[in-house]
């Protein structure tokens, strides 16, 4: 009897050995988070410069070459030191290239232009700066760029009224700006047509609907509204301006659609909706040369497209004909959009930057996106659905450790933020890091995501903690009970509304998880809508509707039940807590409150503040010291793999970010909130 015994344990063992012996190494924390190398390539509209993102002196900043030269021609252009540069313009005309940087996170941004043609500064490296906004605690939009007026950016400033944005006419090439229109009347946007004149502005009314307003010598004509619970605007014009097209689900309409509409009349005219009857209308392409409408999209378990445009429709085939398997994303076309630059990708490929020739027929790749991350070594990232508690189809994606049976995995449920947002098809940092460590990864769609029609995303309305947060739960129940998930070993994590259903999640469902990751979560719905900043007005009526009123006694209970705070004593799962310090959104009080009430509780809490952050982590060292912490956390709770060697760097910076929970103060400023 011994025997089978010891045979039994040493066929386990080797069975172990081998099923190990199928997982892919483990890949370095540094290639997923680290600085990306390259990324972010855009042509300048006289399709004679190509530029993209790169790091300069340690520190991700805008380069530019010549079209026709190689990449090790590039020069720098901008010399940003400590936070990276996340996005970047042309102007029209080709001579300045433009981007818009806030301080440490607090989202007030100032916008810079650079002439990519002079020479550089002996000193800095490379050309002048110009800050064409210098504004403090001042929050800048930017609404258009005319192609008619390629010196002129149309922007927003609200120095007057940090609620409100006036309406500025802005020089590139000097820095002069001219007030066009003072915001006296709750305006949340300004509509230009194609000749740069400015047609229409949207309103928000005390209650929260949308006007849109035609604009007269007279002043402003409401043409068209939806509702607080509705969605309306417009997102171009037609050829001849004589309409804008307008993107809607008022009233009967469950899916947003496309329509024209009458600047002067408000008359719509309907051009298309999901021809499968399945999702929103999610965007369209138009045409820079004449304006004409090329193609729609539409955000299913994957992407589709309807082109209103043949010819652009046969070259685009040829495009999918060279790139099998790959989603295909347009970029940044040169003015007669011959040239464009576009990005291909997949679940498993994080994306292949080509210059398409169009007149041509030539596709030449430009450079791979973390070209040094290992393909073969990613896991398949696929739709999955499942019934919800009350019977509602929950669309998600579901990423499998490869390697690995599926069967009996630790599972990671990965909420996304918002909550008024979605995941989509294509390649996904956290999922893939998370997989290879040996977890399962559960994204779900939970009720309130945006794409799928209104009555699925108003079925989250006053439904924070609750049946939201149940889509969650059934998520994970659905792969315990088909043998794929673990029930002991279920982990959340998630940032924004994703952290806050971190919270809620060991709050509210104190037995469901063994480890939980909150990143910017709120977590007292009471004070997290008290801190709304300023600039958000327009959208207070939207979140006092879909969350819960703070002013009226019942929607303020509400607001109570679902906090994660007012229900701190159940949890007594191991919970990290990750919070930017100069978060706007979400007020580094939400962290210290739920901080607080754990430790005061008795139960394992860890907390890491980044002093140079907002909503979210845009300094790659700061990202790496993160998951650091979160991949040894979920080893230890889950049983997955990590890597167990730490650069200095990381692990110095883990320290300066650490928090010790004893010193945080959690004190509740607000009467009668829920940690009273």
């Amino acid at each position: 009897m011994k025997k089978l015994v010891y045979a039994a344990a040493a066929t386990m063992v080797l069975m172990s050995t081998v099923v190990q012996a199928q997982q892919p190494p483990i890949i370095d924390r540094q290639l997923f988070f680290g600085e990306v190398q390259i990324a972010g390539a855009q042509i300048s509209p006289d399709g004679q410069w190509i530029s993209f993102l790169k790091p300069y002196k340690g520190v991700r900043n805008i380069w530019v070459k010549k079209a026709g030269e190689p990449f090790g021609k590039a020069r720098p252009l901008s010399a940003e030191t400590t936070r990276p540069v996340g996005g970047y313009f042309w102007s029209r005309n080709s001579k300045y290239v433009l981007y818009a940087q806030d301080n440490a996170g607090d989202e007030n941004f100032n916008v810079y232009a650079i002439d990519p043609a002079a020479p550089a500064d002996a000193k800095t490296g490379v050309p002048v700066t110009r800050a064409l906004t210098n504004l403090k605690g001042v929050r800048t939009m930017i609404f258009a760029a005319p192609k008619a007026k390629p010196d002129i950016l149309y922007i927003g400033l609200n120095d007057r009224d940090p609620r409100w944005h006036d309406l500025y006419e802005l020089h590139i090439s000097t820095g002069e700006k001219k007030l066009v229109r003072e915001n006296t009347e709750r305006i949340a946007g300004w509509d230009f047509d194609n000749e740069g004149n400015l047609k229409l502005a949207a309103r928000t009314s005390v209650a929260g609907d949308t006007e849109i307003l035609g604009i007269t010598p007279k002043g402003f004509k409401v043409i068209y509204t939806c509702s607080v619970l509705e969605q309306c605007g417009v997102v171009g014009f037609t050829p001849d301006n004589r309409h804008g097209y307008l993107i809607t689900n008022k009233g009967a309409l469950n899916f947003i659609e496309l329509q024209t509409i009458d600047p002067a009349t408000g008359a719509t005219a309907k051009i298309e909706s999901d021809p499968e009857g399945r999702v929103d209308l999610q965007g369209l392409v138009t045409s820079n040369v004449d304006h004409r409408l090329i193609f729609t999209t539409y955000q299913d378990d994957r992407y589709r497209r309807y082109f209103h445009d043949k010819a652009f429709e046969k070259d685009f085939q040829w495009l999918e004909s060279q790139l099998p398997g790959k989603e295909i994303s347009l970029g940044s076309p040169s003015e007669d959009e011959m040239l464009w630059i576009l990005n291909a990708y997949s679940d498993t490929e994080p994306g292949e930057t080509y210059l398409w020739n169009r007149k041509a027929k030539t596709l030449a790749l430009q450079y791979r996106i973390r070209e040094e991350l290992p393909r073969a070594s990613l896991s398949e990232r696929k739709p999955f659905h499942y019934k919800s508690s009350d019977g509602l189809d929950i669309p998600a994606y579901l990423t499998l450790p490869k390697g690995l049976p599926a069967k009996n995995l630790p599972l990671v449920v990965l909420p996304h933020g918002g909550p008024w947002g979605r995941d989509s098809f294509g390649y996904d940092t956290f999922a893939q890091f998370l997989a290879n460590r040996g977890y399962a990864v559960l994204q779900p769609n939970f009720r309130a995501s945006t794409g799928y029609g209104k009555k699925f995303l108003n079925a989250g309305n006053g439904e924070w903690g609750r049946k939201m947060q149940d889509d969650l739960t059934w998520g994970a129940k659905a792969l315990v009970a088909d043998g794929t998930a673990d029930p002991k070993r279920i982990g959340i994590a998630g940032g924004s509304y994703g952290g806050y259903a971190t919270l809620a999640g060991v709050a509210f469902t104190p037995d469901m998880y063994a480890a939980a990751f909150a990143i910017v979560a709120p977590s007292n719905l009471i004070t997290l809508l008290d801190a709304i900043p300023p600039y958000w007005e327009a959208g207070r009526k939207q979140m006092y509707t879909r969350m819960a009123d703070p002013l009226t006694l019942e929607g303020r209970q509400l607001l109570i039940d679902e906090s994660p705070l007012t229900k701190a004593k159940s949890i007594v799962t191991p919970l990290v807590v990750v919070q930017g310090k100069n978060d706007p959104r979400v007020n580094i009080r939400e962290s210290n409150q739920i901080v607080a009430a754990v430790r005061d509780n008795g139960k394992p809490v860890e907390y890491l503040v980044a002093p140079d952050e907002g909503h979210g982590f845009a300094r790659p060292i700061n990202n790496l010291a993160m998951v650091t912490k979160m991949e040894e956390f979920f080893a230890k709770y889950l049983g997955g793999r990590y890597q167990k060697d730490v650069p200095a760097d990381v692990a110095e910076r883990l320290k300066v970010l650490t928090v010790d929970p004893k010193t945080v103060s959690g004190e509740v400023t607000l009467k009668n909130g829920p940690g009273e």
